[in-house]
């Protein structure tokens, strides 16, 4: 069994606020799908087959895999059933990035009492068989256990020097199960150069005249819409985040306030909206979809032999 390609983060990551409009109805069946650009495409076969079954089956071929680790290590450890997690480990499916649901849940970064009420249910009823006998155990025991389940917390030395190296060898039986279960793939160091080409790629698109153009026009329709202070689209989802992050950096210990997360909450959803709605007057996730499909057009054409090189890998460590 796989895990999924590094691509895919790398490009989920870079043209996520561009997803999040331009897609409800019938109108989205006759748009391009950014998710199935020419370079997905391409290495589809490294990340082939994944869906919630596969990622269950694998977690507890993995959880089997430790329990023998851990045994091996000495202690007693019983395998977590991840079927328990379903439904949670899938995304919100064909809603989502659609009118409704930027409506309702706006960039996705906070959350409403309710979902916050049915999530913390959801962690309830999730079971750890071991959390008793961790309990049982002493505190230089359970010291020990966490060391070989997880591998030795790197020092503050080793993190500050880079001399770290987070690998499967330093995450204890996990990851050796991890191990096992991925084969050898091909690691993030031997294809570094086209890893940083691909970031490139998406940061070009950014760039590219045509963006900015496009850019331009959402910015104008925003400051009709009395957001004038975005220059570009990423810019609107990026001030929540950071709005978000300063609010609980400026906490100490406890939780933010429920009136003030409320109030995030409610920019949030009008900010959300106010993008999703600009960038449908724009055309801006089809305009955006083109310039993207013609350079990793070209992206494939330029580095053939190294993308080649990274599935050959990929393949062999299956």
């Amino acid at each position: 069994m796989r895990h999924r390609s590094l691509l895919t983060a790398i490009a989920a990551a870079a043209l996520l606020s561009l997803t999040l409009a331009g897609c409800s109805g019938e109108k989205a069946a006759e748009k391009l799908d950014p998710a199935e650009g020419p370079l997905q495409k391409y290495m589809s076969g490294i990340y082939e087959g994944y869906d919630e079954d596969s990622a269950i089956a694998q977690q507890n071929d993995q959880e089997e895999l430790v329990a023998t680790c851990m045994s091996d290590e000495g202690f007693d450890y019983t395998p977590v059933d991840a079927s328990q997690y379903s439904g949670m480990m899938s995304d919100d499916g064909e809603d989502y990035g659609t009118e409704k649901w930027v409506a309702e849940n706006g960039y996705g970064m906070s959350q409403s009492p309710e979902q916050i009420a049915e999530q913390e249910a959801q962690s309830a009823e999730i079971v750890d068989p071991n959390q008793d006998y961790l309990a049982s155990l002493s505190e230089s025991e359970q010291a020990a256990y966490n060391e070989a389940l997880y591998g030795p917390q790197p020092t503050e030395e080793e993190l500050a020097d880079g001399s770290y190296t987070d690998s499967y060898e330093t995450k204890g039986c996990y990851g050796a199960a991890l191990q096992e279960i991925n084969g050898d793939q091909p690691s993030q160091e031997e294809h570094a150069a086209l890893y940083e080409a691909m970031s490139a790629l998406y940061e070009d698109l950014q760039a590219s005249p045509a963006i900015v153009k496009l850019d331009a026009e959402w910015a104008a329709c925003m400051a009709d819409d009395g957001y004038a202070t975005f220059a570009k689209k990423a810019d609107a989802q990026e001030s929540v985040m950071n709005e978000q992050n300063a609010l609980y950096e400026d906490q100490t210990g406890a939780a933010p306030d429920e009136t003030i997360l409320a109030d995030l909450r409610e920019k949030e959803l009008a900010l959300a909206m106010a993008d999703y709605t600009c960038a449908e007057d724009v055309d801006y996730t089809e305009a955006t979809t083109k310039v993207q499909f013609e350079l990793e057009e070209q992206f494939i054409t330029d580095h053939k032999s190294e993308l080649d090189a990274l599935i050959a890998d990929s393949e062999q460590g299956k």
